[in-house]
C-alpha cells in the first residue's frame, strides 16, 4: 500500500467554522498573538492565556469535520495515510483519520510546566489557573508556543522522506518550520498542492496544483490519484 502523507493548515478548519490563524493584522482573533501564543505571554498572564485557550477549545468541541476532513480519512482505503497538521484542533482524529501528527501541539492536551514530558489528556474544555500536575507546577495549554522547538517535526520528516504522494491542504507554506516539510520528499513522487491561493512553489517537481477551497479541492485530487492510478 503506498504512503500518502498530508500536510494539513488552517484552511482546513476554517470550513468547519474554527478560526485557527493569525489574520493580516497580527492579531489572533482580537489579541496579540505574542500574548496569548509564547512563553513570555503565558508568563506576563497565564489567566488570559487560559481564557484564550478555553475558547478555542469550546469552539472546538462545537465544530464538526467537513467534506475535506472526512475524505482524507476515506483515503485510508486505500492508501497508507499519514495527516501532518498544523493545526491544534481534533478535526481529523473526529472525522476518522487514524495516524496524524500535531506539529503545533493539541488543545485538549495540558502539559506540566515544570516538566514538558508531562502530558495529560483534557477532560472538557476548561484549563485553570490551580489546576496542576503530579509534580504540583501549573498546567499550560500543549501547544508549541512562538519561540518554542517543535517536538514532532522529526517525526513529520520521516513521514515526508517514505510519502509515495505527498499533499498540501489548506496552508500557505509561509509558517515554517512545517513548510519547509514537502523539500523532503523524494523529487519523482506526486505532490497535490490545495489552497484557495497557490504560494509560490515554482521550485518543487511534479507538483499539480488545485487553487480551491480544501472540501472541493480533495475531491479533485482524489479523483485525479484515481485518473492517473497514483
Amino acid at each position: 500500500m503506498k504512503k500518502l502523507v498530508v500536510l494539513t493548515g488552517a484552511g482546513i478548519s476554517a470550513e468547519s467554522g474554527l478560526r485557527t490563524f493569525r489574520d493580516d493584522n497580527g492579531l489572533w482573533e482580537g489579541h496579540d498573538v505574542m500574548e496569548v501564543a509564547s512563553p513570555a505571554g503565558w508568563r506576563k498572564n497565564k489567566k488570559l492565556v487560559l481564557e484564550f485557550y478555553n475558547l478555542r477549545r469550546k469552539a472546538c468541541l462545537e465544530a464538526e469535520p467537513n467534506k475535506a476532513h472526512y475524505r482524507l480519512a476515506r483515503l485510508e482505503e486505500d492508501f497508507d495515510v499519514t495527516i501532518v497538521t498544523q493545526n491544534v484542533d481534533n478535526l481529523h482524529e473526529k472525522a476518522g483519520s487514524s495516524k496524524v501528527i500535531h506539529l503545533h501541539g493539541e488543545l485538549f492536551k495540558s502539559q506540566s510546566t515544570l516538566d514538558p514530558g508531562l502530558v495529560y489528556e483534557m477532560e472538557g474544555w476548561e484549563l485553570k489557573l490551580g489546576d496542576k500536575c503530579e509534580k504540583g507546577s501549573q498546567l499550560r495549554p500543549y501547544i508549541v508556543w512562538f519561540g518554542e522547538p517543535v517536538p514532532m517535526m522529526e517525526a513529520a520528516i520521516e513521514a515526508a522522506l517514505q510519502a509515495d504522494v505527498f499533499a498540501v491542504v489548506g496552508t500557505s507554506l509561509l509558517v515554517y518550520p512545517a513548510a519547509g516539510l514537502i523539500s523532503y520528499t523524494q523529487p519523482a513522487i506526486p505532490k497535490f498542492i490545495v489552497d484557495v491561493k497557490i504560494p509560490d512553489v515554482a521550485s518543487i517537481d511534479n507538483l499539480i496544483k488545485i487553487e480551491e477551497k480544501a472540501s472541493t479541492g480533495v475531491a479533485k485530487m482524489e479523483e485525479m490519484m484515481k485518473k492517473f492510478h497514483i
